[in-house]
């Protein structure tokens, strides 16, 4: 008897070739994990070093908040902010309605000098009413944390 080279009976099973190993990958992917670990590195010192640059303000609203401190001493904490954030010749001569227009511009704002807070300054030799002092806390607390160190006084 011939075989016949069709028959079913000469078929083998296939042999299959070994799965193709996840390690070592591709130079392309280990270019683009390079890529992606530098970019996270990169947002990361970013983020810490804002973080650092931003010390004085967490400083100055930890302050502000305070029980302890009195409002009388509120102008002071701004000054020192703002102290941290400008040379001392932008802003250590500044005092009265200056002071004020300073704070407006620095921050975007209007609350200083026609605002709510326009009695930041004389609120150490005048009492203020409760309400009054709640909108200046709110006011000052904006500033600290709205104002941009890039806009010249």
């Amino acid at each position: 008897m011939k075989e016949d080279p069709a028959s079913l009976d000469r078929l083998h099973d296939l042999v299959l070739p070994p799965p193709v190993p996840w390690w070592p990958p591709a130079p392309g992917w280990m270019i683009l994990l390079a890529v992606l670990a530098v970019l996270c590195l990169m947002f990361l010192v970013s983020r810490f070093m804002r973080w650092q640059a931003d010390r004085y303000r967490r400083e100055a609203l930890a302050l502000l908040d305070d029980p302890a401190t009195p409002p009388a001493e509120w102008s002071a904490i701004l000054k020192r902010a703002a102290l941290a954030a400008w040379p001392r010749e932008q802003t250590a001569h500044l005092t009265g309605k200056d002071w004020l227009a300073f704070l407006d511009r620095t921050a975007g704002m209007d609350l200083f000098l026609k605002g709510p807070a326009r009695h930041l300054e004389s609120i150490a030799f005048a009492p203020a009413g409760q309400a009054d002092l709640v909108r200046l806390k709110t006011a000052a607390r904006e500033w600290i944390i709205r104002h941009r160190k890039e806009v010249a006084p």
